[in-house]
């Protein structure tokens, strides 16, 4: 019994089935009231009752379930869950229980691995098999270090990332590039397009249809280009007027 790791002061649960040896029930009881002392208690619970059982949650140091001898103990999924409320966090559960060794899904005898599985699955954990024999599995679980719908409140390191007080080194040479000073503006070497007279990609200077004053020069290179047979379509004349020798001209040209 001292391999359960059992002491002075704590409260133990025996759980029996009715296929359990009352003599056996009763020798280890005795042992378990030498072990825990007169600040110690134990708890019998027959297995069909302890869902009943008036048990407040974390009562118990350590369970011990289908260990008196003749036990032939199966726990269900919701005995499980019962004595994973009623174990202390941090203690163990310590179980023996019927196994088969081969998977028979229409039996209610489990493998080993599924037997554990079912522990973990009821909130236990490290859970582990101490003696495998051909019929039986010993196993024992351990409760978390918390109660089930426990809360409790996180405290997150957040470091926040403070502005820098320096601006990034620019490269001089980039800068330069994209750098207009007002000495820029006055330097005759400076190519500076006038928005007003540019216009859009694809599209002349002029709207179709508009008249337009020319000078004596752009009046004679225009009729020039007419000399040399330029041909337009009537959707592609503009009509253009210009003041020659104090009289008017009418010329078409061709928009671009």
């Amino acid at each position: 019994m001292a391999d359960f790791g059992i002491s002075a002061g704590q409260f133990v649960a025996v759980v029996w089935d009715k296929a359990s040896s009352v003599e056996a029930l009763k020798r280890l009881v005795d042992k378990l009231q030498v072990l825990t002392g007169n600040e110690g208690r134990r708890s019998v619970e027959n297995i069909n009752q302890l869902l009943q059982s008036a048990h407040k949650e974390s009562s118990f140091d350590i369970i011990l379930s289908g260990l008196v001898l003749g036990s032939t103990t199966l726990d269900s999924a919701e005995i499980m869950t019962e004595i994973a409320r009623i174990l202390r966090p941090g203690e163990c559960l310590f179980l023996k229980e019927p196994v088969e060794t081969a998977v028979d899904n229409n039996s209610k005898v489990k493998t080993a691995s599924k037997l554990c599985s079912a522990l973990t699955l009821s909130g236990l954990m490290e859970v582990k098999e101490l003696h495998d024999r051909l019929l039986f599995v010993q196993i024992t679980g351990k409760k978390p270090n918390f109660e089930v719908s426990s809360s409790s409140q996180l405290k997150l390191s957040i470091t926040k990332k403070s502005s820098p007080s320096v601006k990034p080194a620019v490269d001089p040479a980039a800068a330069k590039l994209w750098t207009l000073s007002a000495n820029d503006m006055e330097d005759d070497s400076m190519d500076l397009i006038d928005s007003d007279d540019c216009p859009y990609l694809g599209i002349p200077g002029f709207k179709p249809g508009e008249k337009m004053l020319l000078s004596d020069s752009n009046l004679h290179d225009a009729e020039e280009g007419l000399d040399m047979g330029l041909i337009c379509s009537s959707s592609q004349l503009l009509s253009l007027t210009s003041h020659h020798g104090g009289s008017s001209h009418l010329l078409w040209i061709c928009s671009l």
